[in-house]
């Protein structure tokens, strides 16, 4: 009896997934093997990159916290400690919002700790 091989799903499959590489650069994204290794490659950078992500914003902020606290004469350290001490609890985020958007805000709330 002849081997039967299901050609319509597994070039369904193949479909899908050069699909999900077009627009990348030469044989990535027509040549099966290729697309295929370039696509599982991105799906690993994806992953760790929603990661690295959130460090990257919290660096961000505290840099704008930093500069922020520097205008009004203290560092980001002593302004983090001087929050801690006054149990004060506000997140790097809003901090950093505050001192980029709202500078008067900002301004009465180093004033509260200090």
């Amino acid at each position: 009896m002849p081997r039967s091989v299901n050609h319509v799903a597994s070039r369904a499959r193949r479909k899908k997934l050069l699909k999900l590489t077009r627009g990348y650069f030469g044989s990535r994204k027509n040549v099966w093997t290729v697309a295929k290794n370039t696509w599982e490659k991105g799906q690993q950078y994806a992953y760790r990159d929603r990661k690295v992500k959130k460090r990257s914003f919290r660096a961000l902020w505290i840099q704008r916290i930093n500069a922020a606290a520097r205008m009004e004469g203290l560092s980001y350290s002593k302004l983090i400690n001087l929050l801690k001490k006054s149990n004060v609890e506000i997140n790097r985020k809003a901090l950093a919002d505050l001192a980029t958007n709202h500078l008067d805000a900002f301004r009465a709330v180093v004033e509260k700790v200090k």
